[in-house]
């Protein structure tokens, strides 16, 4: 490496930061230890959110897709049902963050329409802090675009 600074004061310079960067290069750094788990940090959390095709999380998606429709649309749209639920992960943001699990199902409407639902159930973030949290996108029907493009963001 060439120093750029001419004189005693361009040398003192050029040993210095010499001196303060070459130790960084020499050794190893250690590893950063990872956080323990939530569960074992903050009290609500288990580490086991309800699953995906708990009754309570697909009654949390029916309703909340009926509300919506019908106070912010104005359309008489509604689920009737679901069919191949299933999971497509778990904590896949890492073990110290808030337990979730994300899931896909396949929602029946009432128009005989079958649409993708993608949703991921949080544990403990529900109504201030009781059961479960349920975030839910249903594809080709999220027309503000909150979770684009199609239900990605909802999912893992």
């Amino acid at each position: 490496m060439r120093c750029r600074f001419k004189g005693f004061s361009g040398l003192l310079a050029c040993a210095v930061g010499g001196a303060l960067f070459a130790p960084g290069a020499a050794t190893a750094q250690p590893a950063r230890e990872e956080n323990p788990p939530a569960e074992l940090r903050v009290l609500p959390y288990t580490g086991y959110p309800a699953g995906c095709g708990d009754p309570g999380v697909l009654s949390d998606i029916v309703s909340g897709f009926q509300t919506r429709e019908t106070w912010y649309w104005a359309s008489p749209l509604a689920i009737v049902g679901f069919e191949a639920v299933g999971e497509t992960g778990y904590r896949n943001n890492g073990a110290s963050y808030i337990p979730r699990r994300y899931c896909r199902a396949v929602a029946l409407f009432n128009d005989g329409a079958r649409r993708a639902v993608v949703y991921n159930v949080g544990e403990a973030l529900g109504y201030i802090g009781a059961g479960p949290g349920v975030t839910w996108c249903v594809v080709g029907l999220d027309r503000n675009h909150a979770f684009s493009p199609n239900c990605r963001a909802a999912g893992p």
